[in-house]
């Protein structure tokens, strides 16, 4: 076997990263659903380890604007390539339709990187946010968004939407961005969690990183910090999992307690809500974070819709 053959081999998954997975009406309702709906789930285009779990309890994250992504994150199992045109303009509506359908409480929508439109993508977010609350007016709403490139206008589009929460993912440390997220920056992301608040201080902000890629610990705690000081108050930390032999090899697998010090490492440090596992993933259980948050936060704040 050559150097490149050991360097994109996988490593055999620890028992802590091994579940049954499940099935059953639930699940196949909204694998079905989601199929005659023509809509796409980060849940199935990332290869989520909780698909099955979050499919069986009728949640999805929905993924707008296409399946392919203008960015070649090194992570990530979303297609690569120039989408063909511009977004589908019916695609908030169906969301919409699927989300009554199911009679989803809690909902996140993300999408992929749309490097190509002016606006990001920005305008179809908040058409989705507006199409789902016209038609389930008391679903919660998270969104997972990209950079936008910096655009200031485009996040503000998405916070007049009112979303319940804003998801930006720095998904690693400073130093790994070039090997990980090479077309991405990570003051840039940073930046935007900060003018999240300064254009609306009540819209809770959340970040998650992945472990496994190399980071040190000392890089771990400092990117904590730096989320802390632009008021990021919900985070998540989960395993790094190759997805396929092409893509960064796990540097380490981190055993489970190793993420349950982290989480109370962040909590002394000032998060409001945390979620660390191996198979935790941003927008898992998303819903449970966003309850506990407003249980602990009695501000009107968490209260938008």
């Amino acid at each position: 076997m050559n150097h490149n053959q050991q360097h994109k081999q996988l490593l055999s998954k620890p028992h802590w990263l091994k579940r049954r997975l499940p099935t059953g009406p639930a699940y196949e309702k909204v694998r079905t659903l989601l199929s005659k709906s023509r809509l796409h789930t980060v849940c199935q285009e990332a290869r989520c380890p909780n698909l099955w779990e979050c499919f069986s309890r009728q949640t999805a994250t929905f993924l707008i604007m296409g399946p392919c992504c203008t960015r070649n994150c090194r992570f990530c199992n979303v297609a690569h390539a120039r989408p063909s045109g511009p977004p589908d303009s019916r695609e908030p509506s169906r969301v919409a339709e699927a989300t009554q359908s199911l009679r989803l409480s809690y909902v996140v929508i993300t999408s992929v990187t749309r490097d190509d439109l002016p606006d990001g993508g920005a305008g179809l977010f908040a058409k989705t946010i507006k199409e789902i609350r016209e038609r389930m007016p008391h679903t919660l709403m998270e969104v997972l968004i990209p950079d936008f490139q910096g655009n200031e206008d485009a996040l503000q589009t998405v916070l007049e939407a009112h979303p319940h929460v804003l998801n930006h993912n720095l998904e690693t440390v400073p130093r790994l961005y070039p090997l990980v997220r090479p077309e991405a920056d990570y003051r840039r992301s940073l930046g935007l969690l900060k003018r999240v608040k300064q254009y609306d201080s009540f819209i809770p902000t959340k970040s998650g990183l992945m472990l496994g890629l190399g980071e040190f610990p000392e890089e771990v705690e400092k990117t904590l910090r730096n989320l802390l000081d632009a008021k990021c108050s919900i985070l998540t930390l989960g395993q790094y999992l190759q997805p396929t032999r092409e893509h960064l090899k796990v540097e380490r697998f981190i055993p489970p307690e190793e993420f349950d010090y982290w989480k109370k490492v962040a909590l002394k440090m000032g998060f409001s809500e945390v979620a660390s596992g191996p198979l935790v993933r941003s927008s898992y259980r998303a819903k449970d974070l966003y309850q506990s948050l407003k249980y602990c936060n009695s501000s009107r704040a968490l209260l938008v819709s």
